[in-house]
């Protein structure tokens, strides 16, 4: 994780994590405060750095919500900011990855979305709408449809219900969707009685309902999750599972 407000200390620790300590994983907020107290969207063009790095070293980078109600002026109230307006914020952060055109401008970056990115797949229509209706406002940008589905985009299982992950699935199609658990947060989906919750609980219900396969499932489980983080490196591949299985 590191703070995308001060770029040049953000790319010196991306390197230390990478070239000194192996590391392969990034993780970046959807917003965050820059230098003048201007709150920005992580895929601001002034990233860009950050961005060219992780294509350089072939990182997996994860997308997650912070700090909604340090910006979001409405009353801190009945968990709002973790149960609507987190899933804005990821929604927001995928709109301008895609006007950006980034997952395609850095091939060797892939990015997985928390919770689903679950507003992102019901509003897509709505942006499409947008796009094609006031092109005047988006000049120079990358069409939303083009990103749908995109092999470096990935997105986690964790919306909570069937019927969110059915709509992710026909959006994004199941290769691009990977296990998210949060455990052992109260919105993850972990052991818990009280939640009649289990780890892959909703893959099960999935396949019950016909939404995906035992393939798909399993390959939700591992193969995607491999994928992301390793991309195309068959090598980077093998030695993760060999790590994993050590």
């Amino acid at each position: 994780m590191v703070h995308p407000g001060f770029v040049r200390g953000a790319c010196w620790e991306i390197e230390r994590c990478v070239e000194d300590l192996g590391l392969q994983l990034l993780c970046l907020p959807t917003h965050y405060m820059d230098t003048i107290g201007t709150w920005r969207c992580i895929f601001d063009e002034e990233n860009e750095p950050i961005f060219e790095l992780a294509d350089k070293y072939n990182l997996a980078v994860e997308i997650h919500p912070y700090d909604g109600e340090k910006f979001i002026k409405l009353e801190n109230t009945s968990w709002r900011f973790h149960l609507i307006w987190m899933l804005a914020q990821c929604a927001d952060a995928y709109h301008f990855l895609t006007l950006n055109g980034y997952y395609d401008k850095y091939p060797n970056m892939r990015v997985c979305f928390a919770h689903g990115g679950q507003l992102a797949q019901i509003n897509l229509g709505r942006r499409i709408q947008g796009f094609d209706g006031r092109p005047d406002l988006f000049e120079d940008k990358k069409h939303p449809r083009k990103a749908v589905a995109h092999k470096n985009i990935f997105f986690d299982t964790l919306v909570h219900d069937t019927g969110g992950l059915d709509l992710l699935i026909k959006n994004q199609t199941s290769k691009q969707v990977l296990m998210g658990l949060d455990d052992p947060y109260p919105l993850g989906e972990m052991e818990s009685e009280k939640q009649s919750s289990y780890p892959g609980k909703i893959l099960d219900l999935a396949i019950e309902r016909d939404i995906i396969t035992e393939n798909e499932r399993d390959a939700i489980w591992e193969d995607n999750v491999i994928q992301w983080l390793c991309g195309d490196d068959a090598s980077a591949k093998e030695k993760l599972v060999q790590r994993i299985l050590s």
